[in-house]
């Protein structure tokens, strides 16, 4: 009788083990898919600053797919997550105004394209961009960008690397996510 107890304490100290080893197991692979689709698939970023208000504000989470750009240029008006030019540390999110060999000029806080004297049909934003800025020449692989939040905005307007290039974007921004109440389709 004492080997058959002795016998099943060892059948269930293997079982335990066996089920301890499945369940870390379980967790490991979560996390590494976790940080694979985090690094590889998705931008998750949070918005530090107003400079995007109305469209997202301050503490808002958003995800941002990478592969937006792989087989398209970014377009004027996208919403892109990227390193920041005058310090790659940190991540930036802004709204593409000048294209790649367009010229960006700001008179009277309207903005012109290549001299027209039309100004661009800009999206909504938070007020009325006030002051003149520019001209600025867009050099090849390279984007003029701006925060919606225009009169309170860290943007291409005053970084000393002035442009952000192709490669310095990690993504094309796609919902807000956070708060859960806000969530919403970027545009």
């Amino acid at each position: 009788m004492n080997i058959r107890h002795k016998r099943k304490e060892k059948e269930e100290s293997v079982s335990t083990a066996r089920e301890l080893f499945q369940w870390v197991a379980a967790i490991v692979a979560a996390v590494l898919i976790a940080l694979a689709i985090d690094n590889f698939v998705i931008v998750n970023a949070q918005i530090p600053s107003r400079s995007m208000e109305n469209t997202i504000m301050t503490g808002d989470r958003v995800i941002g797919n990478r592969f937006a750009y792989s087989f398209s240029d970014p377009q004027r008006f996208d919403i892109i997550i990227f390193r920041y030019p005058d310090d790659e540390r940190q991540l930036f999110i802004k709204r593409i105004i000048g294209l790649p060999g367009e010229t960006v000029e700001i008179r009277d806080g309207k903005i012109y394209l290549n001299g027209s004297d039309e100004p661009l049909e800009d999206v909504q934003t938070k007020e009325t961009m006030v002051g003149s800025f520019g001209p600025y020449t867009v050099p090849e692989n390279s984007y003029f960008v701006m925060g919606d939040n225009r009169n309170d905005s860290k943007d291409s307007r005053y970084w000393t690397n002035t442009f952000v290039t192709k490669d310095e974007i990690l993504g094309k921004a796609i919902f807000r996510y956070w708060p859960i109440s806000e969530f919403k389709i970027l545009e």
